[in-house]
């Protein structure tokens, strides 16, 4: 349920967006240590629960979590430091295998692989030409005193030296922000609801409960999966003989946190110095080959039986995030482009003003499969229509599919027409291709019976049991009548569908009949139970009107009227249709169904669970 709010007006909502944006790009030196250190909070929040639950106290479970997290990071990031200056270091020395392997490509002269080993030598050349030039001794920096300040050359190394201290401030910041944010979770959770009002507090712990749990579990996961990932090819990599197999893995941990693009972003660095170091073509091929089976692997089979789409956003938003984030905070923000993502979800899910945001990033099908449905009929496209009814009866059963999906449609046309939106071809086309559809729908053999028609059926089983010979029951007879036009008459063939033929025996009559032409039937064919059907706009006036003019004159008739496609309209309309005279209200194909059931077999009791009646 959204937080209620004042309307405001969609330039201003537009308006208040830009500013944000904006905000977001000129404070990300603060914005970003701050992202970083929630990610992180996120990441550790599982592990330092699973602590607290072992009996630790919050300060000692924090405190061993910062410890050994840090730690971690500081080892690897070590290990990264001194694999990077070392493939640096070895890097000149590639440059004969990088030439026979273009070489080897038959490259011919003024080709595009030409221009890239022109340019590969002149980059060798200046690397070279700096590894010399490092090693040789500097000359003495001049130190003078003018009017008791130091004028050196040390101030030379300031591009080096303050981004250094800088990046250090940054990550000492972020170790305080980690720290006191997995220490002070609940204060800011209660700030963060104080902060919405106590008005909302309901909607707003809901939200920031699904945030939270959204990313801590979609990180957690996901990091689990990563490291296996990047231990698996790491030790590939490492028993294929490719140097700094260690810095790849690494880097495969952390580039994968970015969705679907990561993996091959870090698989372009092992591939490439596998191309500059083997004398063969054999490494490079089983390097590729080791991502190219254990990716599609991780994604398509361990990730979704280990945690489904936890971010709660869809492919192609994500992706766009992704661009938009990368654009707004740089590398980082690539790597914090899908949490960031699913608290704006969230966020947007729980706002009425940001409802568009949650439409255009969410993974929930935007659109009903009635309304998918009806749209393609629309488009006069009959075979998609079809293909959608065909998916939904491979995983529901027919009785779902009717209510759910061809009724619901039946519905849009006669609304749209009512109103004047869609004409009268259109309308019937609609008709005739859902016709087609049902009447194309084969049930099984032996037709699903309702709880009470197969209570009746073991009753009846039981007595034929004492019979020598076989005793055939008559079938009992229904006469259908659709009260306004063709589509009303499509809803009773459902209907019929839905009926055990062993048990019942119903005709449907012409729709657009007169009332008095309906008396004159039922008199002449005497009918067990009369069933009339309609699915507004339209019908209920003819329904009441029958109902009341056949109680008049046969009390003891079972009247059944089918109110469907409209849920909400039934319990204003139930009343009045009752008073006229009829038996059973039903708002469902199903609810129909149990309902005449249960007026021919009244000595059958139903159970609770056993009126399947589907609730929008």
């Amino acid at each position: 349920m959204p937080l209620k709010s004042q309307k405001s007006s969609p330039l201003v909502v537009v308006g208040a967006l830009i500013l944000i944006i904006a905000s977001m790009y000129w404070a990300r030196p603060v914005l970003i240590p701050v992202a970083l250190a929630m990610l992180l909070t996120f990441l550790l929040s599982p592990a330092d629960t699973a602590l607290q639950r072992l009996g630790l106290g919050r300060v000692v479970s924090v405190a061993l979590l910062a410890v050994i997290t840090f730690s971690l990071i500081g080892v690897m990031g070590w290990a990264i430091s001194v694999q990077m200056k070392e493939f640096a270091h070895n890097l000149p020395g590639y440059q004969g295998n990088i030439k026979k392997r273009i070489q080897d490509l038959q490259v011919g002269q003024g080709t595009t692989l030409d221009k890239v080993r022109i340019e590969f030598d002149q980059l060798i050349g200046d690397v070279t030409t700096n590894a010399v030039s490092t090693g040789q001794a500097r000359e003495p920096v001049p130190v003078t005193v003018q009017g008791g300040r130091f004028s050196t050359g040390v101030w030379q190394f300031s591009p080096i030296v303050w981004p250094l201290l800088e990046s250090l401030f940054n990550i000492l910041f972020v170790a305080m922000l980690v720290v006191f944010m997995l220490l002070e979770r609940d204060e800011l959770r209660n700030r963060a609801i104080r902060l919405l009002g106590y008005g909302r507090l309901s909607l707003a712990t809901q939200a920031l409960d699904e945030a939270g749990q959204r990313v801590s579990r979609y990180l957690f996961a996901q990091f689990i999966v990563n490291a296996c990932l990047g231990v698996v090819i790491g030790l590939g990599l490492f028993l294929l003989g490719v140097p700094h197999a260690l810095l790849w893995g690494v880097l495969i941990i952390i580039l994968r946190f970015v969705p679907y693009i990561g993996i091959w972003i870090a698989a372009i660095f092992p591939i490439a110095v596998s191309l500059a170091t083997s004398s063969n073509w054999w490494q490079p091929l089983s390097v590729i080959a080791l991502f190219v089976v254990l990716e599609p692997i991780v994604g398509m089979v361990i990730e979704p039986m280990l945690f489904s789409q936890s971010a709660g956003t869809s492919k192609l938003a994500m992706l766009i995030a992704i661009a938009f984030w990368t654009c707004l905070w740089g590398p980082v923000g690539l790597l914090l482009a899908t949490p960031l993502t699913a608290c704006v979800a969230v966020a947007a899910k729980y706002v009425p003003q940001l409802k568009f945001i949650a439409v255009l990033l969410g993974d929930e099908p935007v659109m009903q499969t009635s309304v998918s449905y009806y749209q393609h009929l629309l488009t006069m496209d009959p075979d998609e229509a079809e293909a959608i009814v065909e998916e939904q009866l491979r995983t529901h059963p027919v009785e779902h599919v009717f209510d759910e999906v061809l009724i619901p449609a039946l519905h849009y046309a006669k609304r749209d027409n009512r109103l004047g939106t869609l004409p009268d071809y259109e309308r019937d086309f609609v008709y005739k291709t859902t016709r087609q559809i049902v009447e194309r729908i084969s049930l099984p053999t032996a037709q699903p019976t309702s709880p009470v028609d197969a209570a009746a059926g073991t009753a009846s089983d039981s007595s034929a049991l004492n019979d020598t010979a076989t005793v055939s029951v008559d079938r009992i007879r229904i006469l259908a009548w659709p009260a306004h036009d063709e589509g009303d008459t499509i809803a009773l063939l459902m209907l019929q569908q839905l009926l055990d033929p062993t048990h019942y025996e119903m005709e449907i009559v012409a729709a657009g009949k007169r009332v008095s032409e309906i008396l004159q039937d039922v008199g002449q064919k005497t009918p067990t139970l009369f069933c009339v059907g309609f699915i507004p706009p339209g019908g209920l006036s003819a329904s009441r009107h029958v109902s009341k003019l056949l109680r008049a004159r046969l009390p003891e008739l079972s009247i059944v009227i089918g109110h469907w496609g409209l849920h909400e309209k039934v319990n204003d309309d139930r009343e009045a249709l009752l008073a006229a005279g009829a038996t059973h209200v039903t708002a469902t194909l199903i609810e129909t169904r149990d309902q005449i059931a249960q007026a021919m077999h009244p000595h059958v009791k139903l159970q609770p669970d056993s009126m399947a009646v589907l609730v929008q």
